[in-house]
C-alpha cells in the first residue's frame, strides 16, 4: 500500500474521526488533526487525503489552511467528507426554526385556505412538499430524465415578512438540494408561487417609490422659488416698500405662502403626474400588469390633502429660512439640511412593509406624509392618519406664519441692522 496521510477535522458528532480512524486500522495511514497542527512535512507520503465535515458548503478552514501550507506539487490526493444533510421535510423544518422560521404542519385539504391566509398575509409562507418526499429524493436518479420530486413555495410579494421568509427558505432548499446533487426542484412548475394579487403588486411598487419621488418633486419645485421670496426682496431693496403699504404683516406673511404653495403644488403635480404616468414604460417588463387605474377618486383626494397640507409647511419653513437670509444664495445655502432631511424621510417609505399602524408616528410633521403617501398608495393607510396629518402640518403652517410675521415685525432681521 502506498505510504498515505489523512489530514481531518473533525467537531460535532465526531463522524470524520469514525471515518479515518476506520480507514487507518490495519493499514499503515498516518493521521493529522489539522485542528491541533496547523503545518507538517507531507513530503514523504505517496498518497494525501483530507477529510472534513462540510460548513457553509465547504471543508473546513483549518483543513483548507493546511492543505494550502503544506501540500506539495505533484502528490496524489484525495477527499472525504461527512456530512449528515437535513435528512427529511422534518429536519428540514428543524433547520429552519434553527434559523428563526417557525414552521407548523398541515393536511392537503387546507391547502387552498392556507394559500389564502398567505394572500392576506396571515402566513408568511406556505411550503408543499410531494407525497412521501424523502423517499422519492432517494430513489430519484439524475440520470433517468425523469421530472424531480417538485417542492412548491408559496409567498406574498407584497409582504416584507413573507419575501423575507421566501428568500430565506429557499436559500435553505437550494443548499439542500445541492448537497443531494439536484435530486429535487423547486418551484419549477408552471404554477404561481407569488400569490399577492396584480392590484397588491402594482400598489407595493408605487408605495415603494412614490413617497420618495414626491417629496423631491415637491420640495424641488418649493427650492425653486421660496428661497427668492423673501431673500430676493431684500437684494433688490423691495421689502422695505412692501412693508410700508397698509397691509398687516400676517397678511404678507399668507399671500407669500400661499402664492409659493400654488406655484409648488403645480410644478410638484406635474412632475408626479409625468412619473406616474410613465412608470410602467420606465421599468419595462419589471412593470408586469402595473396599471395606475387601480386608485379610485377617495384615494386621490387623500392624495390632495396630503400634498396640499405638505407643500404649505414646505413653503413655510423654506419662507422663514428666506427672511432670516440676507440673500437668495444665502438661503438656498439654509436650506440645504431641510433638502436632506426630506430626501432621508422620502426613503424610508421603501422600507418597512406599509404604512405605520401607530397613530403617534402621524403627528411629526413631514415624517407623517410620508407614511401617509405609503398608506395610501399600499391600501394600508388608516382611516384618522389623513386628518390627523393635515391638522398636525396645518398647525405647524400656522405656527410658522406666526413667526413669519414676528420677523417682518424685526428690523434687525428684516433689513439686517
Amino acid at each position: 500500500m502506498l505510504s498515505t496521510a489523512i489530514v481531518y477535522h473533525s467537531s460535532h458528532h465526531g463522524n470524520t474521526k469514525k471515518l479515518v480512524d476506520a480507514i487507518a486500522q490495519g493499514h499503515d495511514v498516518t493521521l493529522i488533526d489539522a485542528s491541533a497542527q496547523k503545518r507538517a512535512d507531507l513530503g514523504r507520503y505517496e498518497l494525501i487525503g483530507f477529510a472534513s465535515g462540510i460548513y457553509g458548503g465547504s471543508f473546513h478552514p483549518d483543513v483548507l489552511d493546511f492543505a494550502r501550507n503544506s501540500l506539495p506539487v505533484g502528490k496524489r490526493v484525495f477527499f472525504l467528507y461527512t456530512y449528515a444533510g437535513l435528512g427529511s421535510a422534518k429536519s428540514i423544518a428543524a433547520a429552519a426554526d434553527s434559523a428563526g422560521m417557525a414552521l407548523t404542519e398541515g393536511e392537503e385539504a387546507g391547502l387552498p385556505a392556507a394559500m389564502d391566509q398567505v394572500a392576506g398575509q396571515e402566513l408568511d409562507l406556505l411550503v408543499v412538499f410531494p407525497e412521501d418526499f424523502d423517499q422519492a429524493v432517494a430513489d430519484y436518479s439524475v440520470a433517468s430524465g425523469e421530472p424531480a420530486p417538485h417542492v412548491e413555495v408559496y409567498y406574498s410579494s407584497v409582504s416584507t415578512a413573507s419575501q423575507s421568509a421566501y428568500m430565506a427558505f429557499t436559500g435553505l432548499l437550494d443548499s439542500y438540494e445541492s448537497l443531494l446533487a439536484n435530486k429535487f426542484d423547486v418551484n419549477a412548475g408552471e404554477g404561481v408561487y407569488d400569490l399577492a394579487t396584480a392590484e397588491e403588486s402594482t400598489g407595493a411598487l408605487f408605495a415603494m417609490l412614490m413617497p420618495m419621488l414626491l417629496m423631491m418633486f415637491l420640495y424641488s419645485g418649493c427650492s425653486a422659488v421660496a428661497p427668492e421670496s423673501i431673500a430676493g426682496e431684500k437684494e433688490r431693496g423691495t421689502i422695505a416698500t412692501m412693508l410700508v403699504t397698509p397691509i398687516r404683516r400676517s397678511d404678507i406673511a399668507v399671500g407669500k405662502i400661499l402664492a409659493l404653495a400654488v406655484i409648488t403644488v403645480l410644478s410638484g403635480a406635474s412632475s408626479a403626474l409625468g412619473t406616474i404616468l410613465s412608470l410602467p414604460n420606465l421599468m419595462g417588463g419589471a412593470a408586469g400588469e402595473m396599471n395606475a387605474n387601480i386608485y379610485g377618486v377617495r384615494d386621490y383626494l387623500l392624495l390632495a390633502a396630503v400634498i396640499l397640507s405638505t407643500v404649505l409647511l414646505l413653503v413655510t419653513l423654506v419662507a422663514l429660512l428666506s427672511a432670516f437670509a440676507k440673500t437668495v444664495k444665502e438661503a438656498q445655502t439654509y436650506a440645504v439640511p431641510l433638502m436632506i432631511l426630506v430626501m432621508v424621510l422620502g426613503i424610508t417609505g421603501m422600507f418597512g412593509g406599509g404604512a405605520s399602524q401607530n397613530l403617534a408616528v402621524y403627528a411629526i410633521p413631514l415624517y407623517n406624509s410620508v407614511q401617509c403617501i405609503v398608506g395610501i398608495f399600499s391600501f394600508s393607510l388608516l382611516g384618522q392618519a389623513v386628518a390627523l396629518t393635515a391638522a398636525v402640518n396645518g398647525a405647524a403652517t400656522l405656527l410658522g406664519v406666526f413667526v413669519l410675521t414676528r420677523m417682518f415685525n424685526s428690523e434687525g432681521i428684516i433689513f439686517g441692522k
